[in-house]
């Protein structure tokens, strides 16, 4: 469908050389959007730009740490130049760890708000007078079910991405006047390196997951595949603001 088809637009993916940040890169590369990621590790970045690359579409990667303030900017400010546009960003990279509050260090407080919020806001600031440039664009954060519930092992993390949902609205509406659409993806158990860790730490969690998605199953990246192709294309310009479980049901079961 014609909605649906990215042909001839740019996307940045912070994270995206894995997890569900590659996940949501194949699915806008298949949709025909030319993707830049943005990661750390050169190894995983150069893996990802050639499965991206077997697609069609034009893909490249940028090695960063999105910590550095300044690289948000940068990568940025590349990508757009390399590619002659910038039209949709996929705020995706995350980090956490596993504490309970009283034993976090400040430093992994800042750490993890840092890379998830501060971070995710900056790319955005970033990306905003390129999209005002190419006519509107998608900004795409990843949140987290942690946006909605509360858990005893990751307060940082939950703060950064509830802040990332109020902070989607808050770009949703002072940008929609430039035709900027945002929005927020909050995805459920999704079995990446990640959450394998999270079952390796935490007894019984992937009892109690599939006891609780009515799918009856961990995500994978390439459930996220559809929704981020929704979300950056013109089928869904008039949604803003909105915060999106895709969870197979495990945030509605009481």
């Amino acid at each position: 469908m014609r909605s649906f088809d990215l042909t001839g637009r740019v996307a940045v993916v912070t994270g995206g050389n894995g997890g569900i940040g590659l996940g949501m890169a194949t699915g806008l590369a298949e949709a025909g959007a030319a993707v830049v990621i943005a990661g750390r590790q050169a190894w995983k970045n150069a893996d990802a730009v050639r499965r991206l690359e077997s697609l069609g579409p034009r893909a490249l990667a940028i090695e960063v740490d999105i910590a550095d303030a300044a690289a948000c900017r940068n990568v940025i400010d590349c990508a757009a130049e390399r590619m002659g546009r910038l039209d949709i960003l996929v705020n995706n990279a995350g980090v956490t760890v596993r504490k309970a509050p009283q034993a976090l260090s400040d430093e992994e407080w800042e750490r993890i708000v840092d890379v998830n919020l501060s971070a995710a806001f900056r790319c955005a600031r970033a990306a905003y007078p390129h999209m005002v440039r190419a006519g509107g664009g998608k900004i795409i954060n990843i949140g987290s079910m942690l946006s909605i519930f509360g858990t005893p092992w990751a307060a940082p993390y939950a703060a950064s991405k509830g802040g990332l949902v109020q902070m989607s609205r808050a770009l949703a509406t002072a940008w929609a006047k430039d035709n900027i659409q945002v929005n927020c993806v909050l995805p459920g158990w999704i079995d990446t390196d990640l959450t394998r860790s999270a079952r390796e730490q935490v007894p019984g969690l992937n009892e109690r997951v599939l006891a609780r998605t009515p799918a009856g199953r961990w995500g994978t990246p390439a459930d996220l595949a559809g929704l981020a192709v929704f979300l950056a294309s013109p089928a869904s310009d008039f949604i803003t603001g909105t915060a999106i479980p895709a969870d197979g049901g495990y945030s509605i079961m009481g």
